[in-house]
């Protein structure tokens, strides 16, 4: 089963490789990635979306109403469309982020890829971008893609995750270090 090569497990994990192996049999890989993708920034985006995903008090029919509408706009592949379906009537909206992650995480293992979880202070510029996954693909030695997020908090620098290694060259965090630092001065 693809998720036991990539670490996607449970619930989620039995849905993300449903969802892998369907596509795969439909040549559908990169159609329902992208569909997932652009979900997945949605839901992230809008208060409102997140809501409507993790709510126990809205029905099944209108979670799934409202996510197809939603889908057929963006022009989703039907697999998705129907899979997003079959998550919200069997009320598993509440694990469809995990899903997501997971459904990435299979396809990405099996192309030999890495993800970077890449957290600045401000958007990357696109030269900025590059240079990173240069830097990246010659640290980590293979394609790597990067889950770019903004949190204004960090005040400057990068968090950069892969896998279960991190650094964290944030201004903040170094701002934190210093802090602890002068403590242990007095």
């Amino acid at each position: 089963m693809a998720s036991d090569t990539t670490g996607v497990t449970g619930l989620a994990g039995r849905y993300a490789s449903a969802l892998f192996e369907l596509a795969e049999e439909q040549n559908a890989l990169d159609q329902v990635a992208d569909d997932v993708r652009a979900l997945s920034a949605l839901i992230d985006g809008n208060d409102e979306l997140t809501r409507l995903v993790r709510s126990p008090v809205i029905s099944r029919s209108a979670q799934g109403a409202a996510l197809d509408t939603i889908l057929t706009r963006a022009g989703a592949n039907e697999l998705t469309r129907k899979f997003v379906g079959l998550t919200s009537a069997n009320r598993r909206l509440f694990a469809l982020m995990d899903i997501i992650n997971g459904y990435l995480m299979i396809l990405a293992g099996r192309r030999g890829e890495l993800t970077a979880d890449v957290t600045s202070a401000q958007p990357l510029n696109d030269k900025q971008t590059q240079d990173l996954l240069d830097v990246l693909k010659r640290t980590v030695g293979g394609n790597v893609r990067l889950n770019t997020k903004v949190d204004p908090n960090l005040l400057g620098g990068l968090i950069i995750k892969v896998g279960s290694r991190m650094v964290d060259s944030s201004l903040n965090t170094k701002l934190q270090q210093l802090r602890l630092a002068m403590r242990g001065v007095g």
